[in-house]
């Protein structure tokens, strides 16, 4: 029912996820994000909270590993989650509960997680890590570029309606937020072209917000 993908670039220090699923909207129930802490997916039978309580964890110097621990040790219903959270250094963890459904997996590899429920095949998660730390390009795109390659790889046991990617870097806000909440065509290659119209503006948005007194022009009616 749901891939996904956590991960640090090592150049820019940025975290960011990436996930797709049957369902709709997904991007806005399963991932979370704190600037200067992580970010942390919550998939399956999905809990936003649990991805807050994580990052939270997190926050108070708990590595990722200890703090699915001590979620997983204290939370019901816990049997029906998946589960992954990265820091800010790139350290990451993953779980998945007995209850996850269909064909299920997680794989980690350095700086970077994946995960899925429902698959095709379990091999997905690893295709999924390979494709990002082999794609080269800023985060945005490679992340995107694993779930291309999780989707062609198998990709879920059925068809996938809503994708979303999110990007933090210093700011107090997500640098990169793009959803395609609900297709009933192809919402990851939908959401690449999104990325590729938004990719040259990232840093006119950023700049816009921290100097609008040196901003480029808007590009709209009446802006001079």
């Amino acid at each position: 029912m749901t891939f996904s993908i956590v991960a640090r670039c090592k150049e820019t220090g940025q975290i960011g996820a990436a996930v797709c699923s049957s369902s709709p909207a997904v991007a806005s129930r399963c991932i979370r994000a704190k600037t200067g802490v992580g970010i942390a997916v919550s998939q399956n039978i999905t809990d936003p909270n649990l991805s807050e309580v994580l990052l939270n964890l997190v926050r108070f110097d708990l590595a990722p590993e200890d703090a699915i621990h001590e979620l997983v040790s204290n939370t019901e219903f816990i049997d029906f989650r998946q589960l992954m959270v990265l820091d800010i250094q790139g350290q990451t963890a993953t779980y998945s509960g007995k209850k996850t459904l269909g064909i299920y997996e997680t794989y980690t590899d350095d700086q970077v997680a994946c995960a899925g429920n429902m698959l095709k095949n379990n091999q997905i998660p690893q295709v999924m890590c390979q494709n990002f730390t082999q794609k080269e390009g800023c985060l945005a795109e490679r992340l995107l570029l694993s779930l291309k390659g999780g989707l062609e790889a198998g990709g879920e046991a059925g068809p996938v309606h809503s994708a979303g990617v999110l990007v933090v870097d210093k700011m107090n806000w997500p640098i990169i937020d793009l959803r395609v909440d609900w297709s009933l065509k192809d919402p990851i290659t939908e959401l690449y072209e999104i990325w590729k119209v938004y990719e040259p503006q990232v840093d006119d948005y950023i700049v816009r917000a921290l100097d609008p007194s040196s901003a480029l022009s808007f590009g709209v009616p009446g802006n001079l």
